[in-house]
């Protein structure tokens, strides 16, 4: 019988140290290769193939170029005081793209991102355009609804209410128009079409974000094939650079 226990025992010990063994494998399984990290190529005053200017339009623009493509990031000098008064606080950029090698080249604006720096290194990833529009459309409805109560209890400030209501409504409208017709979409470029050109919004609010500083600093990073591109950059510049907007033709 003592023999007979043993056996029994060390099957079971066997037994045992199997299920712990198969436990410890599914929890940790093996490690699989680690993705290949991409390459970072970043915007560098002076440096050969990034080049700055400081244009008549009322935009900074940041280049960067290489043998296969450039990349051209254009922000408005007043974009710190837009952010806020628009419809919906959003940081706007202007993102070019050119191929410039034999091969096509994939844009992804929903890849972009935008680090507040001042802010905590808070990153924001680009906002979708058509959600975008989407929310403001509702906000319409919404403010639609808010006005028709606000006329209900106060009646006789219906002429105010609804001028306030129209000026809300047109800037919605507006927003929502530049949102379908002049934002960044995904796109290949080939021979045939070798650029792309378009806005990139980013959301303004978060806990992170507080008021603007007197000069702000971002570090936007664009995915390109496998390498990502960053254009460091503050509002207003650290050179101080004064732009005059060009006179609207008549």
């Amino acid at each position: 019988m003592p023999a007979v226990r043993h056996s029994v025992r060390r099957a079971l010990g066997s037994l045992l140290l199997a299920v712990v063994l198969a436990s410890v494998s599914w929890a940790n399984p093996p490690a699989k290769d680690k993705a290949p990290a991409l390459s970072t190529l970043r915007w560098t005053e002076g440096q050969s193939g990034c080049t700055f200017s400081a244009d008549d339009d009322g935009k900074y623009r940041y280049g960067l170029w290489t043998e296969d493509f450039g990349i051209t990031l254009a922000v408005d000098f007043q974009e710190l005081e837009k952010a806020r008064r628009r419809v919906e606080p959003v940081f706007a950029v202007l993102l070019t793209v050119r191929d410039r090698g034999k091969d096509p080249l994939d844009v992804d604006p929903g890849g972009v991102s935008l680090e507040f720096v001042s802010h905590y290194h808070d990153v924001h990833s680009a906002l979708d355009p058509d959600d975008l529009a989407a929310r403001l459309l509702d906000d319409t409805d919404a403010l639609g609804e808010e006005t028709e109560r606000a006329i209900r209890k106060h009646p006789e400030k219906k002429a105010g209410t609804e001028a306030m209501l129209q000026a809300r409504a047109k800037d919605l409208a507006e927003m929502v128009e530049f949102l379908s017709t002049r934002s960044l979409r995904p796109t290949k470029l080939v021979p045939e079409k070798p650029e792309a050109s378009g806005w990139v919004f980013f959301s303004a609010s978060s806990k992170w974000i507080g008021d603007w500083k007197q000069q702000e600093e971002f570090v936007l990073r664009v995915p390109v094939e496998k390498r990502v591109v960053e254009f460091p950059f503050a509002l207003p510049p650290s050179r101080g650079d004064l732009i005059l907007r060009r006179r609207p033709e008549n």
